[in-house]
């Protein structure tokens, strides 16, 4: 399986919430790297936006492939949200991903506006 086929089918597994797929694809040392500005201190991405993304418009990220090179690709996404109140969101993201032996062993994604993006959190948090 190359490094693309690994990310697109973790992409797809995360936006239908397929967890045993993926886990599958998943290295067992496998990390995941948010901006630290982010709240996701002793949450998991999962609990922050699952109830955030009720439909799959909210889930959907629409991966985009910008560049592959051995066992690293960069990832451009989209981070989507919707408040109890209404009020949706969205943010570009550029993910830089690394697959070792076809399992995805690193995530590092970094946030086109990390404010907005906290700000969001913070305020649906609040709700």
């Amino acid at each position: 399986m190359s490094t693309t086929s690994v990310i697109l089918e973790a992409f797809e597994a995360v936006e239908r919430r397929d967890e045993a797929r993926l886990h599958r694809l998943l290295d067992l040392r496998a990390e995941f790297l948010w901006p630290p500005s982010l709240p996701y201190r002793g949450s998991t991405w999962e609990s922050v936006w699952d109830p955030l993304q009720p439909t799959h418009a909210e889930r959907r990220m629409d991966p985009q492939l910008i560049a592959t090179s051995g066992e690293e690709a960069v990832v451009l996404w989209h981070q989507r949200g919707v408040d109890r109140a209404g009020h949706q969101f969205e943010c570009p993201v550029l993910g830089l991903y690394r697959v070792v032996q076809d399992k995805l062993l690193r995530a590092q994604m970094f946030y086109f506006d990390t404010i907005a993006t906290a700000n969001f959190l913070n305020d649906a948090s609040a709700d």
